[in-house]
C-alpha cells in the first residue's frame, strides 16, 4: 500500500491497564456495567450497591 507524501503515522495513546472483577463461578473476567457485573461465559451476574440519599 503506497502512502501519501507528508503524512505522519498517528501514535496510539497508551491506557493504563485497570484490573476488572473475577468471577466467583468459573474464575473468567467479569464484563463492567453501570449497574452490574456480569459474566459472559456462565451468565453470573452481581449488581453494584445502589447509594440511597436519606433525607
Amino acid at each position: 500500500m503506497a502512502e501519501k507524501k507528508g503524512a505522519e503515522k498517528k501514535s496510539k495513546a497508551k491506557k493504563a491497564y485497570k484490573p476488572g472483577k473475577m468471577c466467583p463461578k468459573c474464575g473468567s473476567r467479569m464484563a463492567e456495567h453501570s449497574d452490574r457485573y456480569s459474566c459472559g461465559k456462565c451468565s453470573y451476574t452481581e449488581f453494584k450497591s445502589q447509594k440511597k440519599s436519606g433525607a
